[in-house]
This record gives structure tokens, C-alpha cells and sequence, in this order.
């Protein structure tokens, strides 16, 4: 049994891979697993990553072979790697490339599909979905539709048969488009080096395989940037998907601002103007609008009507349904994911895999932290109790109205003043869920307040302010989650949420985690022995395991 202790890996039987995050070889180390293993949590001293079928077919397709991962993988072992696991790479290591798909001599309606022998062909064609889309190409060959390219890659993917796509893209209208060396406002810019290095594992020098597929980094590490390096990569006209008007607009300002493009050349399609330009800038909503659910989207056209080039979808985790039909159709279009987490409540990570394309680029916050691009954060869960009555309507009432009851707490109005207080030299976000509750915090600090009944004309005056300096503190609603550039923040003072979305601490956390020189505070302010609580132990958990500093403090009755 190999046994080389000074080493800095174990691996267990279960998948599980762990780190020590002290140990010299530490960063060489955490390179490597990142390409073929999921970071589960990274604490101070340990990191845990687990190997998956997906994270195996991520490797796969970035070019790592079973060799590559179990030769180094036990070069860094402290024991040897469990015969259970070296089974398991195996076998899911090598389904990846035995289905691939290659252009067709008639690109614009079918794809070839090849197999690597004459038995994978004979058994993938006895699984339903094969059987339903193939379609015989002559004597020996087989194709799909060219409209079926990615919806034979999904099901494939849920027969855990991942197929290699190398049937290449189609050519966008050209846009020539390079990245400023100093931006409109006057300061040097250039993309950093994780930055670059994100766009070329995901660019693959042109290849095949490469140019679809998804960007994992922090909030705050500018995912943005990463964008708008691959449009200059690639040269073509450009869709951008987002999350909401604010990010639409957020969007525009950045592209003008750090590229050579003009307004002229820069469009929205929102609801609020439907502008179709080189680079477009659209909504996931006005995407899925329709008028009843019966009735066709009416938007989706945006993705067939113009030669894209290139589609970014960011924040993809939260890729809805109706994008996803359309991502499927949309194949022979280079795709760019961005994200601050892969994780999806629906559990359609895969569909990601496969529609989007593999995660290419994945960098966890402390490797940002250390070299100075994100801020230094500290989170403080802050317990306060009931009042005696308040405690007696919250045991009479039931477990929805309990939690309700917990989150507006009254006495959570005191604890954001004495926070507000103890940090009036900075400049403080408020975040909360509720409106009554959100109402009554912005009228006693005499603080802006932004919700989703906050035209966007406001919204974007008072963003504006908060960046500028002019207001020093903001109360926001959940329209804060996600794609709000403030990069002054640097506390925030959660009042309510969801607490058990990993999704949204992620985000309401990475609202403070630009780059600064002083620690960034994030505050969750919850009701003691309540469901609400319950619900912080999950994003206490999420939080530690991710290696933040959490401390706990507990508020007395008054």
C-alpha cells in the first residue's frame, strides 16, 4: 500500500477528495482537482471536493483522460486511491467520446453522429431516445436533425451517455470590437490574468471543442470583464442574456465604457425598449413574457431573427425553462456562461452541461482574497427574541406564518440601528425581503429605499448615488440579488430572506465583496429558537464550509 503522508490528499472511498489548504503544494494541488472535482467547502485548514459524473465529463471535455487524472491524482495521495474510485473514473471517463458529433456535408439541416466501435454503436442504439432521433445516413452512417442537436446531447446526458460535440459553429456577422486600454472615464484598464486565462480554457484556441461552456468565479471577481474579452475574442455580433432591467443597464455602461464599441452599436430588449444591435442586451423575463400560459413567448424569436455570433447568459444558474428550449435549438451558436455558483434548486446542472456547454474555469474567493481582488469578509449571524407577546402569536400560529412572523420581527428594527451606528463611517447596503419592514427602516434611518415597485429611472438614479458617494446608505428589496454593480458597499445588514437559498447568500454576500482595503461585514439578523433560525443553520453551514469567517452574537430581551 502506498503510503507518502507528507503528501497533501487523501482520497476516500465515497468520492470525496480532501486538501490541505496549508500545505506548500496547496495551489498546484487545488489547479489540478478543480478540473475534474467539485469544491463542496473549503474552510481555513481542510477543502473538500467530490468527483461526480459530471464533473468527469466536465474534464473529459476540457481534454484530461483517465490517465492524466489517476497518474498526478496519486502523485499527490497521501494513500492509495480506493479501488472503488479508480472504477468509477474509469467507467465514466471513458463514455465520454464514445458518441460524438461532427458537421454534416448538409450543415444546415443535419449533424453525423459516429460511434468509436460497431458494439457502442449497437448498444447506444438500443437505448428509446437514440432509437427516436437517429436517422439512418446511407448505408453505414447515422445523423440527427440539426434542430435535434441539443436535445439528443440532454437526453443522452440523462442515459449517462455525455456525447462529445465537435460539429463546430456556425460563423455570426462580423463586429470588430477591442478591449480599451483606458476607459471612457478616464482610468487604465486592463482584464486580469485569471480573467484572460478563464476566456482561453473556454476559447480553446478556435477548436471544436471549445468556445461553448461555463465561467465559474466569486461575486465581485468580474465575470463581466470575462465577457467582454471573449466578444473581442471572437469578433461577432453578440446576445447578451441577464437577469433585470438594472444588469440590462449595468450591461450597456460596461461594454461602452471598457470596449470600442459605440451606443450605436449597443442595444436593450426589454420591456422597456426592444432595440436589436450588434451586441444585444435582453432579459430572461421579456424572453419568457407571454400572455397566458397557454399562449406562445413571444420574444424568444430575438435568438433566430439576427446572426449571433455568440450568446452570454449570465448568471446561468438561474436559466429558466423556456431559455433552456431555446439554448437546445441554438446549438451552432458559441456559448458563454457566467456564474458565481453552478448549483441549481431544480438539480439541472446537466442540462447546463449540456446545453450551455462544460464548466471551462472555476476559482474559489480565498485564491481572489489573497491576491487582493475581492474584499477580506467577515459574516455575523446577530440573534435577537421575541418579545413575551410577540412569542406568544408566533407558538399559536402555523410554520408559514412562524417564519413570516420571525423574519418582521419588530425587534430586528433596533439591532439594524446599533449596526447602522456602530459602522456610520461606511457605506452600508440593507437588505431585506418584506416591505412593511423594509418601509419602516428607510423612514427611521431617513435611507433611500428600492423595491420592485421602484421605477427603473429611480433605481438607477439611486444606484447612481450610491456608487458616486453621494448616499452612503441604501435600503434594498431582493432586486439587490443579483447583477447590481455597487462597488463601494462594503457592509450589508440582511433583516430577512430566504436563509436556506444557497443561491441568494452567495449573491447578497458577493454585493460587498469588491476589491477594497478595509474587511467587508455581512450581518444576518435573525429570531432566536424560531423556524427563521432553523433556516440560518443552512446558510451558517453554506457560509463556514466556503471557508468566511463567522462569528455569533446573541442580542438580550429588552
Amino acid at each position: 500500500m502506498q503510503m507518502n503522508p507528507a503528501n497533501p490528499v487523501i482520497v476516500q472511498g465515497d468520492g470525496k477528495v480532501l486538501l490541505e489548504a496549508r500545505h506548500p503544494d496547496f495551489d498546484k494541488s487545488r489547479d489540478f482537482l478543480a478540473q475534474f472535482a467539485e469544491l463542496e467547502s473549503s474552510p481555513e485548514l481542510l477543502h473538500t471536493y467530490q468527483i461526480t459524473p459530471l464533473s468527469l465529463w466536465n474534464a473529459a471535455s476540457s481534454g484530461m483522460g483517465r490517465d492524466e487524472i489517476v497518474e498526478t491524482l496519486r502523485g499527490m495521495s497521501k494513500f492509495d486511491i480506493p479501488a472503488e474510485v479508480l472504477t468509477n473514473i474509469d467507467d465514466t471517463i471513458s463514455r465520454y467520446g464514445l458518441v460524438q458529433l461532427h458537421p454534416h456535408e448538409d450543415p444546415e439541416n443535419f449533424i453525423s453522429v459516429t460511434f468509436k466501435t460497431a458494439y457502442i454503436e449497437k448498444v447506444v442504439l438500443k437505448i428509446p431516445v437514440a432509437d427516436e432521433l437517429l436517422i439512418r445516413d446511407g448505408r453505414r452512417g447515422w445523423k440527427i436533425e440539426a434542430g435535434m442537436r441539443g436535445m439528443f446531447k440532454q437526453r443522452m446526458l440523462l442515459v449517462n451517455w455525455p456525447v462529445e460535440d465537435i460539429a463546430g459553429f456556425l460563423e455570426g456577422n462580423p463586429l470588430p470590437i477591442k478591449l480599451r486600454e483606458t476607459t471612457l472615464g478616464g482610468r487604465a484598464f486592463a482584464p486580469r490574468d485569471y480573467q484572460h486565462t478563464a476566456v482561453e480554457r473556454w476559447h480553446m484556441d478556435g477548436s471544436p471543442a471549445g468556445s461553448h461552456g461555463v465561467v465559474v468565479l466569486p461575486c465581485g471577481a468580474g465575470k463581466t470583464i470575462v465577457a467582454l474579452n471573449a466578444m473581442a475574442t471572437v469578433q461577432q455580433h453578440t446576445l447578451i442574456l441577464c437577469n433585470n432591467q438594472s444588469a440590462v443597464n449595468q450591461w450597456v455602461r460596461e461594454i461602452i465604457d471598457k470596449t470600442t464599441l459605440t451606443e450605436k452599436e449597443v442595444g436593450s430588449y426589454t420591456g422597456k425598449e426592444k432595440l436589436i444591435r450588434p451586441v444585444t442586451v435582453a432579459t430572461y423575463q421579456v424572453l419568457t413574457w407571454r400572455r397566458s400560459k397557454d399562449a406562445d413567448f413571444e420574444h424568444l424569436h430575438l435568438f433566430r431573427d439576427h446572426n449571433w455570433g455568440l450568446l452570454v447568459y449570465d448568471e446561468v444558474h438561474l436559466l429558466p425553462a423556456p431559455v433552456f428550449g431555446a439554448t437546445a435549438e441554438l446549438q451552432g451558436r458559441r456559448r458563454l456562461g457566467l456564474t458565481a455558483t453552478l448549483i441549481r434548486e431544480d438539480g439541472r446542472e446537466g442540462d447546463v452541461f449540456s446545453l450551455v456547454g462544460p464548466k471551462r474555469f472555476d476559482l474559489p474567493w480565498q485564491v481572489l482574497e489573497k491576491a487582493g481582488w475581492v474584499a477580506e469578509a467577515r459574516c455575523h449571524e446577530v440573534r435577537v427574541p421575541f418579545s413575551r407577546k410577540a412569542r406568544e402569536k408566533y407558538e399559536r400560529s402555523n410554520k408559514t406564518l412562524q417564519f413570516r412572523l420571525a423574519s418582521e420581527n419588530p425587534a430586528k428594527i433596533d439591532v439594524a440601528l446599533d449596526l447602522v451606528e456602530r459602522h456610520k463611517d461606511d457605506n452600508i447596503l440593507i437588505i431585506g425581503t418584506y416591505l412593511d419592514q423594509l418601509i419602516e427602516l428607510s423612514k427611521k434611518l431617513k435611507a433611500p429605499l428600492i423595491t420592485g415597485k421602484t421605477p427603473q429611472r429611480e433605481r438607477d438614479r439611486l444606484f447612481g448615488r450610491f456608487r458616486s458617494g453621494e448616499d452612503t446608505l441604501l435600503v434594498v428589496s431582493k432586486v439587490a440579488n443579483f447583477a447590481i454593480d455597487l462597488p463601494d458597499a462594503n457592509v450589508a445588514i440582511q433583516v430577512s430572506g430566504s436563509f436556506g437559498s444557497r443561491q441568494e447568500e452567495a449573491q447578497r454576500l458577493g454585493r460587498i465583496l469588491r476589491p477594497k482595503d478595509d474587511e467587508a461585514h455581512f450581518y444576518t439578523v435573525v429570531t432566536g429558537d424560531s423556524k427563521e433560525q432553523e433556516f440560518a443553520i443552512k446558510r451558517q453551514l453554506f457560509l463556514t464550509e466556503q471557508g468566511y469567517r463567522y462569528n455569533i452574537e446573541e442580542r438580550a430581551a429588552k
